[in-house]
């Protein structure tokens, strides 16, 4: 029996393999991100594992970046790495463990289903192939891959600038997932919803702003090391070239809305990160807010807003992070969207969990969203 991890986005450490009469032990550690110390991300396959019990255990569970993010967490697990199912899993402080007796020969596991650079690849290759989409190469990554930006629509001066970048965290692939369903819905020439809210706005979309990062197997930082979600105040080309490359950009295009696509290892719902707390909220900026939240829930049954980060105080918003820096440089709403790596508890699915179907869905919901609130955001 073998694990190996040499493939995109690949990340276990293997401590031990020990097979006693007819059930495997395997025992691994979670590798730590590039030149930082997160750990939390793992994807890996197993080959020689057909109708044999299989016991595995990641030991060093407790030390991951979100410990709590593994209660009730269960491991995902495909042997396509196409449809992927939820393995019983079991965590009890120190040790995430779960049982298989896999059906083929090769099986997949990973924290959630991947989404790999070649997708990627593909997915702005299709964009651009289509009469409503643009690609742009806006620079490069510290290993020399692009950053990709898709418009969609007509750039025009009447038209809101509608921003939407996704997977600055590396491991946290359902956004990419996301980004997929909401590309899908808007170059949908014959969708009322797409036709009517291209009329209005102009979308400016990253796919993936960490590719580094993700073929490396990390769960937040690039290839440098660096959380680009606390980049935003001061990026530089040299340690942050994905965050200096696009905030370069937007300051050209200027923007009256940002959502930046995340995913979140504790909490099981949907839910966006507010602005409250950054030095010019005010009145405007709060209805603005408070309108899309709830067009948002009118749109969608998976967002809710019951459920979510503490607000931070007046004032007292880290300006390092991307939406709470765009809103306060912009004078726009900005937010940052939040997805769950378990399930949604208010919606379960008790053999997926959160998916990518799920994710896929949850991002066309943003058009109609979109939709309700865009003749709100006045450009300034």
């Amino acid at each position: 029996m073998k694990i190996s991890t040499n493939f995109d986005g690949g990340s276990i450490v293997v401590e031990s393999i020990k097979t006693q009469a007819q059930k495997t032990r395997i025992a691994l550690n979670l590798r730590a991100d590039t030149l930082a110390k997160f750990t939390q991300w793992f994807y890996f396959r197993l080959s020689g594992g057909r109708n044999h019990q299989v016991s595995v255990q990641i030991l060093n569970a407790s030390e991951a970046f979100s410990p709590a993010g593994w209660k009730n967490y269960q491991v995902c697990a495909s042997y396509d790495r196409q449809n992927w199912f939820r393995c019983q899993t079991a965590y009890d402080e120190q040790v995430l463990s779960f049982d298989i007796r896999p059906e083929h020969d090769v099986v997949y596991f990973a924290y959630f289903p991947p989404y790999s650079y070649e997708q990627h690849l593909d997915l702005v290759a299709k964009i651009q192939s289509n009469p409503l989409g643009q690609l742009e190469v806006l620079g490069e990554t510290i290993e020399g891959k692009d950053i990709d930006l898709l418009t969609i629509g007509e750039p025009s001066v009447f038209k809101r600038r509608i921003w939407i970048i996704a997977r600055q965290h590396a491991g946290e692939s359902m956004a990419s997932w996301f980004i997929e369903g909401l590309l899908a819905k808007l170059i949908e020439n014959n969708d009322p919803e797409t036709v009517k809210i291209l009329r209005k706005a102009v979308f400016y979309v990253v796919p993936h702003m960490n590719p580094d990062g993700s073929a490396l197997g990390n769960i937040r930082v690039n290839a440098a090391g660096k959380d680009l979600n606390r980049e935003w105040a001061d990026p530089s080309p040299e340690h942050s070239p994905e965050v200096y490359y696009v905030r370069k950009k937007m300051e050209q295009t200027g923007l009256d809305l940002c959502l930046d696509i995340h995913g979140d290892e504790e909490l099981p719902y949907n839910f966006v990160s507010r602005i409250d707390g950054i030095p010019s909220f005010d009145k405007r900026l709060a209805k603005h807010q408070s309108s899309f939240i709830e067009a948002w829930k009118n749109a969608s049954p998976d967002f809710q807003d019951q459920y979510g980060y503490p607000m931070d105080k007046p004032g007292k918003a880290n300006l390092s992070i991307c939406s709470k820096n765009l809103a306060e440089s912009f004078n726009c709403l900005a937010l940052t969207v939040e997805m769950p790596f378990k399930d949604n508890a208010n919606l379960p699915n008790l053999n997926l969990g959160w998916s990518i179907e799920r994710s896929k869905k949850f991002g066309a919901s943003l058009v109609p969203a979109l939709l309700q609130i865009v003749d709100e955001l006045k450009r300034l």
